[in-house]
């Protein structure tokens, strides 16, 4: 089941969505409507805000209130819920709809306890969920290596300091500007990307272009032996004007970017390939 999708859509029932803060907010109402069959869904989920608010639930936290239309063509104000709050609130709603989505929920709980224990079983579950997307085998090892070299990264990042998701992503920032001359951001709206990982639409190049981009810079901040922030970011700079300069290399001999709209969609039978918008060179 894909979370996102499953919530869209439910047994033929739009569910109404937002998007806010990098990320898709539901209506919580219109999650109840479905799965009660309530004629006052609005009485149902303030009765369930007082009883999730009694366990304990931190829902001032959680929910947000945002504007989304009704079926009068108006926008109102409406509870909305991310997608991992979603599935909490629906747990706590007995219902026989409700029961697929619990029973995923705790699938995909005990899998990530085995995982725990077996860190080779979240690999081995990575690659099968690649290749049922219609990945080939060889864009999946090195998507696979490309994941190792970027945990290697922020395995350094945090043992020099680096803690908040703020430093993460200026870091990040700083090796993708300069390999790419595009944020990760930027690079996502090239490609058309909204909650997608950038990575998984990269074709070869900018793959490995991009592990160029952080295996050096993790060779840099180990051999300076870099500490603060100010230097792993000089470091983050410095590794991805090597890859920079190499991606430079390339496109002067193909005499055309690398960089382009150009993203993996997944489909059942192949991945295709869409776009044909090309970036100019630098």
């Amino acid at each position: 089941m894909d979370s996102k999708n499953a919530l869209v859509v439910f047994e033929g029932t739009k569910i109404r969505r937002i998007w806010n803060n990098n990320q898709w907010y539901f209506a919580i109402v219109d999650i109840i409507q479905v799965l009660t069959e309530s004629g006052r869904p609005r009485k149902y989920w303030s009765d369930l805000k007082k009883k999730l608010i009694e366990e304990g639930f931190e829902l001032s936290d959680k929910i947000g209130q945002l504007k989304v239309e009704s079926s009068d063509g108006k926008k109102y104000k409406t509870d909305c819920a991310d997608t991992e709050c979603m599935f909490r609130i629906i747990q706590s709603i007995p219902s026989p709809k409700a029961e697929p989505f619990k029973i995923w929920l705790a699938k995909v709980g005990y899998e990530r306890v085995q995982e725990i224990e077996d860190p080779e079983l979240a690999q081995k579950r990575m690659k099968e969920i690649y290749k049922l997307k219609g990945y080939s085998d060889e864009w999946i090892e090195k998507r696979a290596r490309g994941i190792a070299i970027r945990d290697e990264l922020t395995d350094e990042w945090d043992k020099r300091g680096v803690k908040s998701r703020m430093d993460y992503s200026i870091l990040t920032a700083e090796i993708s500007s300069a390999t790419f001359g595009l944020t990760p951001t930027e690079y996502k709206q090239l490609k058309g990307l909204k909650t997608e990982n950038l990575r998984d639409h990269m074709d070869d190049i900018e793959s490995i272009l991009t592990m160029l981009g952080e295996a050096t810079t993790t060779r840099f901040t180990r051999d300076r032996d870099s500490q603060e922030f100010p230097e792993l970011r000089n470091d983050a700079k410095d590794g991805g004007d090597v890859a920079g300069a190499t991606r430079k290399d390339i496109e002067g001999k193909l005499g055309k970017s690398v960089v382009s709209s150009d993203n993996y969609l997944e489909a059942p039978e192949k991945t295709k390939r869409i776009g044909n918008k090309k970036k100019k060179l630098n």
